[in-house]
């Protein structure tokens, strides 16, 4: 007799998924001919450029808008003739650090073996460049703990010695100060934007923004890129980055320590020892109180760009009320619904009244 499954839909969906992510191969290349798919989750300063960046890095010659929430799109790559197309799912956090939570849609237990990070910081903007990176990273870093806690949870024992651990990734053993990096727990690309607007800065401090982000991208076994929408080289450069991490392409050979420059640095490529020390030409080393080379680095960078107050820079948590996201029409209605709700507030609060005097 031929026996009848008793397997539901979502079941068998369910074992589909599975055995397929048990295929695929640990550089997620899609081995045999089989296609790639790779996950990556662009975040950064508000209106720092991310979508433009973007939407250049994919050739699609749209209009760029405001990123409202979290936004998702897909690229497609082509290996060669008569072969399947690789995929790069693509999300965007909007919002710069106030959306903050909702780095758990992109980053989950399906997505971690396949995804990198890009951040995008606001050249222009230095003095809110350190707080936007600093939330941003240690959001992201806790939802990929998550993650892997989740995978791990759900993982057979069978399977246990081969899950992802974003929480100890192994860098090549003649990596650059391998012993003292905290190196990102997924490949991560700093893109510093606006760099032609960076250029209207001093130079010197130029060379503190520079300086410290390459701290920083060495630190966390990351790769950093100076760009601008306005340069064609510039965004060649960096479609390359974006593309190694999309598609798996080479990421190019591009090299570029010069401050007064646009930097270009693949990671692995820098060293504490070509970076030197913090730039505390008016600032006391010994008096900071730091409690780790980050944290040194921090102090030094504020004492030249003090950040913003909490009052100056508070991000609106509905983006409905934020001014970039405006729209006349639907905010001239949504206030006549605000006044109905709140005179209807009024009116049943009257009705409890009356029946609380009556009784």
């Amino acid at each position: 007799m031929r026996k009848i499954s008793t397997d539901t839909l979502w079941d068998l969906a369910a074992a589909e998924v599975q055995n397929r992510n048990s295929n695929t191969s640990e550089d997620h290349g899609g081995g045999d001919g089989a296609a790639s798919q790779r996950t990556v989750f662009i975040v950064g300063s508000k209106t720092g450029g991310k979508t433009s960046i973007l939407l250049r890095c994919l050739d699609r010659d749209e209009a760029t808008k405001p990123t409202l929430a979290l936004e998702y799109t897909f690229g497609r790559r082509a290996r060669g003739h008569n072969t399947p197309k690789d995929i790069a799912h693509l999300w965007e956090l909007g919002g710069g650090t106030s959306l903050s939570d909702l780095v758990q849609i992109p980053i989950t237990p399906l997505s971690i073996r396949s995804l990198s990070l890009i951040l995008v910081l606001d050249l222009s903007q230095p003095s809110r460049l350190w707080r936007t990176m600093e939330t941003l990273l240690q959001a992201a870093h806790t939802q990929l703990g998550k993650a892997c806690s989740q995978t791990q949870a759900h993982a057979g024992a069978k399977h246990k010695a081969s899950s992802f651990q974003p929480a100890a990734r192994v860098l090549p053993k003649d990596y650059p100060d391998r012993e003292l990096l905290s190196p990102f727990p997924v490949p991560l690309l700093i893109i510093g934007s606006k760099y032609d607007l960076f250029l209207e800065l001093e130079s010197d401090k130029r060379k503190v923004v520079s300086k410290t982000l390459r701290f920083i991208g060495h630190y966390y076994a990351a790769s950093l890129i100076f760009t601008s929408t306005k340069s064609e080289l510039q965004m060649s450069k960096t479609k390359s980055f974006f593309n190694h991490l999309a598609f798996g392409l080479e990421r190019g050979k591009s090299v570029s320590f010069d401050s007064s420059k646009p930097l270009v640095i693949p990671s692995g490529s820098d060293s504490f020892i070509q970076i030197g020390s913090p730039p505390t030409s008016d600032v006391d080393i010994g008096s900071l109180h730091a409690k780790s080379p980050l944290d040194l680095w921090k102090k030094v960078y504020e004492s030249v760009f003090p950040p913003e107050s909490i009052s100056e820079n508070k991000e609106l948590k509905d983006p409905a009320k934020d001014p970039q996201y405006s729209e006349p029409q639907v905010d001239s209605m949504r206030a006549q619904k605000d006044q109905h709700l709140q005179q209807y507030r009024r009116n049943a609060a009257k009705s409890w009244k009356e029946l609380e005097l009556d009784t």
